[in-house]
């Protein structure tokens, strides 16, 4: 029987120009080969499965390589090079971090180290996973990767880079690996499946390699999962099944009938997927991701951060024309609040069925404020034009006359029977009626934004005065206990019909209610009494004066005068006065 060598084994780069997703990184290295540029250490960093022990070992053999190419790949035909493809190299060393990660083992390495390469110009030592290395180690290490033989060059490769100590990486190369594109591992799966005479449907590869991660070993280790079971020919639906992915139809579906206001066929979709097996949170994390994948859709510029098959991508863009960006903002908002709290949820179900619910909303609740937006609009509008003098004649008769309907008593039919009014109307009434202005809203105290009513003004006294006062001490009801308490304490006084004196307790009181409250009281009266250039004067009753109410500064500033230490504790604390 034959033994069976994994895809990932069996299909692992070779060369550099093999190598999926790390353009950037091999061109470097190549040029640093051919330029004869290369430095005593490199550093290898980034997630599992993207390839850096696989280019640190096609770099070590190029390096040694007798008969190198012009594009500065190995020969694969002098000796050295079939040394490394046998497995019998003497000039490449691999070294495990995870197992051998005491001072020992680096000792032993540095030893190791001085001994010159029998074939080929360098020795290269590859230590995979060297972030397990002991703090005492990487100081044992530290010296030797400093200053090596010359023909003796290090490749470090780790997952994480993090818990390198600063000395190790000042002394190397850093190269960081990125996680590999949907659409390489995608062309990479479909050469496997290629060789293995396997046939697979495009979409079936696309989530395998979604699942991946950016992984390509990964992504091959679960081709071979779905071989296995399903033999030389891979659909859709086996994977989703083998790999516990939810179908996207459901997402499609959810959405469609969100957009519909059909409450019920989205808790019926979701009640299925439950019953299939599926976690409500993952539903929840792949709804939104749907429904990003459809605000991407809607503009032809981020069309290409949509990662799917041709056939999909079809999809979505007709699923994204009936969706307005208004309603995948907010089903975004939404779905991303239910992924957030999904776990504090007592009952989760219920959580994201109020979730899919508001869903459903969505459209209807906009609805419902473009209505209530229309007579805003209308006040947002300027005054009406003038009739013109046939409209105005028109507009005098129709107001002249009234319409009435009799039974003719011969035909028995109604006719019309014009009635003259009672009074005449001039077309100066009719011009006046035209040019009043529409009402707006009334004025919230203290907001310049919305204005007053024109409601018919009193003239001004002082017994009108009083009643007016006591409807602006009402208003500021919603201001706290402590305003309405200073305010109820005020004796206002009309001195003219042009001036009013208020009386306040103390000097805190008076700053207070001139920078406040001083101009909502102006605005309040010219909105009630026919006044111009009405004036407040504000003065401080020296009689309660006297009971000794300070400002919050002036009690600070007598305490410290008496303990100076106050201004330290202050200044270190960073402390406020009030």
């Amino acid at each position: 029987m034959e033994n069976f060598i994994v895809s990932a084994r069996k299909y692992r780069p070779a060369t550099f120009d093999m190598v999926v997703g790390q353009d950037s990184i091999t061109n470097t290295l190549k040029n640093a080969i051919k330029n004869k540029h290369l430095t005593q250490a490199y550093l290898f960093c980034g997630p599992r499965g993207v390839g850096k022990t696989t280019c640190a070992r096609i770099f070590a053999k190029t390096i040694n390589c007798i008969n190198l190419k012009e594009d500065a790949e190995a020969c694969d035909k002098c000796e050295s090079c079939m040394s490394f493809n046998t497995l019998r190299s003497f000039n490449i060393h691999e070294l495990d971090a995870a197992s051998n990660n005491k001072v020992e083992d680096i000792r032993s390495l540095n030893d190791q180290v001085r001994i010159p390469p029998q074939i080929g110009k360098y020795s290269i030592y590859i230590i995979d996973e060297v972030h397990m290395l002991s703090s005492s180690a990487f100081n044992a290490f530290l010296k030797t990767l400093e200053e090596p033989p010359s023909h003796a060059i290090f490749i470090l490769a780790t997952t994480e880079k993090h818990k390198i100590i600063p000395t190790i990486l000042s002394r190397c190369q850093i190269f960081d690996f990125n996680r590999i594109r949907i659409e390489d591992i995608v062309t990479r799966l479909q050469f496997v499946a290629k060789n293995e005479s396997v046939i697979a449907e495009e979409e079936a590869l696309h989530i395998i390699a979604q699942k991946a991660d950016g992984a390509l070993r990964d992504a091959l280790s679960i081709f071979d999962q779905i071989v296995s079971l399903c033999g030389k020919k891979i659909g859709y639906k086996d994977v989703i099944d083998n790999l516990n992915v939810l179908d996207y139809e459901y997402y499609f579906k959810s959405v469609e009938a969100a957009l519909k206001g059909d409450v019920s066929a989205v808790l019926m979709t979701f009640n299925e997927i439950l019953e299939n097996g599926f976690d409500g949170h993952n539903f929840v994390a792949g709804l939104n991701s749907h429904l990003r994948d459809l605000l991407v859709s809607k503009d032809e510029s981020t069309i290409r951060l949509l990662e799917a098959t041709p056939a999909v991508k079809q999809r979505y863009l007709e699923q994204a024309g009936k969706c307005s960006v208004d309603f995948l903002y907010r089903a975004l908002e939404t779905g991303s609040s239910c992924d957030v709290s999904y776990k504090g949820s007592k009952n989760p179900r219920l959580h994201v069925e109020l979730s899919l619910i508001r869903l459903c909303r969505i459209i209807e609740e906009s609805g419902e404020a473009t209505e209530k937006k229309k007579p805003e609009e209308k006040q947002l509008s300027g005054p009406a034009p003038l009739p013109s003098k046939s409209e105005i004649i028109r507009q005098a008769e129709e107001q002249g006359k009234k319409y009435s309907t009799s039974r003719d008593i011969s035909s028995g039919k109604h006719v019309p029977v014009i009635e003259k009014s009672s009074r005449t109307v001039s077309i100066k009434e009719v011009i006046s009626e035209k040019e009043k202005p529409e009402k707006t809203p009334e004025k919230a105290i203290g907001n310049p934004d919305i204005t007053y009513s024109r409601v018919k003004k009193m003239e001004f006294s002082g017994s009108a005065f009083n009643t007016v006062w006591t409807e602006f001490v009402d208003s500021l009801k919603g201001e706290g206990t402590r305003i309405m308490s200073m305010f109820k304490s005020i004796q206002p006084e009309v001195e003219d019909e042009h001036t009013i004196r208020i009386h306040l307790s103390n000097a805190a009181q008076k700053d207070l209610f001139v920078q406040n409250y001083k101009p909502k009281l102006i605005g309040f009266l010219e909105n009630k009494f026919v006044v111009s250039e009405l004036d407040i004067e504000t003065s401080v009753d020296l009689a309660e004066t006297n009971e000794l109410l300070y400002t919050d500064e002036q009690k600070y500033n007598y305490l410290q005068a008496k303990y100076p230490v106050l201004k330290d504790i202050k200044k270190a604390f960073n402390l406020d006065i009030s």
